[in-house]
């Protein structure tokens, strides 16, 4: 089986590549990971490929936080250095060094 390699690490801010959400990873698949049923709720246009890392983001648009699950192909740094106001982010994180968010030392593998 090939390796894959997660492009974003734990604690990266990045945002969606076509919705206007944005989120802090706090755990990565190394291929997709979620149900079959989950992935073909998606339109088939949109479907992203299984073999590729999935991310879990605290996620947050204009309106709510949520915790989504996104594939690597449809992520983007998110560079505007903002802080994500999902309630769960204190718990799992320190707070932001240079842009990205620390892991508790209690949660670091």
């Amino acid at each position: 089986m090939e390796k894959f390699t997660a492009k974003f690490p734990i604690g990266q801010v990045v945002r969606h590549r076509r919705h206007p959400f944005r989120g802090v990873i706090f755990d990565v698949d190394p291929t997709f990971s979620n149900t079959e049923e989950w992935w073909q709720s998606i339109p088939e246009e949109s479907r992203p490929r299984k073999d590729q890392p999935y991310y879990h983001l605290f996620a947050e648009n204009s309106e709510i936080t949520y915790i989504a699950y996104v594939s690597e192909q449809n992520l983007l740094l998110d560079d505007t250095g903002k802080p994500v106001r999902h309630p769960a982010v204190s718990s799992v994180f320190n707070g932001m060094e240079d842009g990205r968010y620390v892991l508790r030392t209690e949660h670091a593998h």
